[in-house]
């Protein structure tokens, strides 16, 4: 009696990603992004604000054999981080553990399945929103979703709370088959939802209009536009997620733990956050994407958020922020002042 024919690899190193904690995973060949042409023309527009980066690594992008030699074929992978917890100041993706070191141990454990599963040393590396590869367009390429109206990409059965790895290797794996389709059909309800108006049609962000954009790559100060774009958000923005009917029926909670949201970020006490000196500020923020700003940064957004909500309670809290060490902090609390009709002492 024999046994059960042996799986293909391929589909063996996406049982190992599945293993791993992944929710969803599909392998793309690697080559000229099939949205080169759109991307090329969104910075040729100035939509990435001063994202230099996005075109510094452009000609790295526009072939993703580029940033790697000898690498042939991606494993694409997405992890659920959560898209069930209330809205609030904080974007649900920052609420828990900084995804970036959780998906790099995870990607360098697939890799180590993809050796021991081909029984080669084949060379892998793990790219987590930090390389200079479109992610977004290997994920289509491999099967796990469509480019919402939104820009997001957008899984079957799963919405698009989730977060993309890739891990390039020089294995010439098969391809899994691309998500052609287009499911949001009519429906243009981020669009409209936005408060912002930063998508100038679909599936076309204006990253200079975006909340998360300005809360979070934005540096120094904002001027009177961009203070009253932000309304009450601190780092992030979700309504054009939250407003999905994928999201709004298929969001679930996050299976892995590290992902679990931190009260002190879901509903954060912004008075209590001014108060805080660096080394308080690094103590709480340690392990989490709200570093990425930096104190000033973030306190920049919660002054500009009180005045946003005309929050007079707070100007106590806001008038100690005059003595802050970072000028940012300071010039932003005299503003906030200013907004709130308060005149700040001499």
């Amino acid at each position: 009696m024999t046994g059960a024919p042996a799986r293909p690899l391929e589909q063996r190193i996406l049982a190992q990603a599945y293993a791993l904690g992944f929710d969803l995973a599909g392998i793309a060949r690697l080559g000229p992004p099939d949205t080169l042409a759109f991307y090329d023309a969104w910075l040729d527009a100035g939509h990435h604000g001063t994202m230099t980066y996005m075109a510094r690594t452009r000609d790295l992008r526009a072939d993703s054999t580029r940033p790697e030699a000898g690498m042939q074929t991606a494993v694409v992978v997405g992890m659920n981080y959560g898209g069930t917890q209330p809205a609030g100041p904080v974007a649900r993706y920052a609420r828990g553990a900084d995804y970036h070191r959780v998906l790099w141990d995870r990607l360098d454990a697939l890799g180590d399945a993809v050796r021991a599963e081909s029984g080669t040393a084949a060379r892998t590396r793990g790219y987590v929103d930090t390389g200079p590869i479109l992610e977004r367009d290997l994920a289509r390429r491999a099967g796990l979703g469509w480019f919402g109206k939104n820009t997001m990409l957008i899984s079957p059965g799963l919405g698009s709370f989730f977060f993309l790895g890739v891990l390039v290797t020089e294995l010439a794996l098969a391809p899994s088959d691309p998500f052609d389709a287009d499911r949001c059909g009519t429906c243009t309800r981020c669009l409209e939802a936005c408060p912002t108006e930063a998508f100038t049609g679909p599936r076309v962000l204006d990253a200079r209009r975006c909340i998360a954009y300005l809360t979070i790559e934005h540096r120094g100060e904002f001027t009177a536009e961009e203070a009253a774009m932000v309304g009450g958000h601190v780092f992030g923005c979700d309504v054009c997620q939250d407003v999905c009917p994928w999201n709004m029926k298929f969001a679930r909670d996050a299976r892995e733990p590290a992902f679990a949201p931190r009260t002190e970020f879901t509903a954060p006490d912004l008075e209590a956050l001014l108060a805080l000196d660096e080394p308080q500020w690094r103590a709480l923020t340690v392990g989490t994407a709200l570093q990425r700003p930096k104190r000033a940064g973030i306190l920049r957004n919660v002054l500009i958020a009180l005045a946003n909500r005309g929050d007079r309670a707070a100007v106590p809290a806001v008038t100690r922020a005059l003595d802050d060490p970072e000028p940012l902090v300071r010039a932003e609390a005299a503003r906030c002042l200013a907004r709130l009709g308060v005149a700040p002492p001499a």
